[in-house]
């Protein structure tokens, strides 16, 4: 019984951050957020948005911040939620 809380409570904790990261959009296309919608948000934050591409429910978002350097992040394409993974929609 030890051994098999011991290995849910491992998977547990390595399923925490990717968890946490959240995950690409599955819902329709016709369920996205808008991309002005978002690059308002970007462009509100400070960074001068160069492109955004759809790729598998999430949107890549290639910008310049305020630094003058390059960014590369994923939204999910639906909530518009931040992505710890900038390839997300790559996958």
């Amino acid at each position: 019984m030890y051994r098999t809380l011991l290995i849910a409570a491992l998977a547990g904790v390595i399923a925490g951050p990717a968890l946490a990261a959240g995950t690409c959009s599955t819902a329709a296309k016709s369920k996205f957020q808008p991309k002005t919608t978002l690059e308002a948000q970007l462009k509100a934050e400070g960074l001068k948005v160069r492109q955004i591409k759809t790729e598998k429910g999430c949107y890549e978002v290639y910008a310049i911040d305020k630094d003058g350097k390059k960014v590369n992040t994923a939204y999910n394409a639906e909530t518009l939620e931040k992505l710890d993974n900038a390839e997300a929609g790559e996958n």
